[in-house]
């Protein structure tokens, strides 16, 4: 009687309603967050293998992580994703896992991924709910394709050896029309996604 009671005086005071509302939401961040590590696993097994680093379409789902999840949660889906990969799981391009895929010759591009899905999320969030084709081009290009190649190439000269002219043409040149047109792809769904099913919290709101 007494727990009935507590849980009417909850449910009156809106708390019960407040709690739902947060684990449903928690579940919900959770089943995105799996989601978009899940299709960045399948997007890297369609791939052009090169002799050192192959052509995937995991790039596209890191940017869209990004802007359709937002900074936490874009950066958690890659984060779950390297973590899956750390303890063997095979959901790296060619069905690769483990750790020595993360310490190997591409690993520079696998790690930027969680920096750079936050720092599109981050951006994306300040122009939010304003989403527009031409305002996320610059996003996804400056914190999306800049930063991963910048770290790829930076792994390829200092972990793997290559001179630095090498890993250019080995790690950005190869890919340059490629992620122009996943910008403009990534550029493109995520606004229609905001509008159908926004995730992402303007950042005015969220400080609120």
């Amino acid at each position: 009687m007494t727990g009935f009671f507590m849980l009417v005086t909850v449910d009156e005071t809106g708390r019960g309603g407040v709690e739902l509302s947060r684990k449903a939401l928690s579940v919900r961040d959770m089943m995105l967050v799996s989601l978009f590590a899940a299709m960045t696993a399948v997007a890297g097994q369609i791939s052009i293998p090169l002799p050192m680093v192959p052509i995937t379409l995991q790039t596209l789902i890191v940017m869209l992580a990004g802007s359709v999840l937002g900074a936490r949660k874009g950066a958690a889906s890659m984060g779950l994703l390297i973590l899956l990969a750390a303890v063997g799981a095979p959901v790296l391009s060619g069905w690769k896992g483990g750790l020595g895929a993360l310490i190997g010759p591409t690993a520079g591009f696998i790690w930027s991924w969680p920096i750079a899905a936050f720092l599109i999320g981050w951006m994306t969030e300040r122009i939010a709910p304003n989403l527009r084709f031409w305002k996320l081009i610059p996003i996804h290009l400056g914190f999306g394709s800049v930063i991963i190649f910048a770290c790829g190439v930076g792994w390829l000269h200092f972990m793997a050896g290559l001179g630095w002219g090498t890993a250019v043409s080995t790690g950005v040149l190869p890919f340059i029309p490629g992620d122009l047109a996943k910008v403009v792809v990534a550029s493109t769904i995520a606004p229609a996604l905001y509008r159908a099913y926004p995730v992402i919290r303007p950042r005015r709101v969220a400080e609120e």
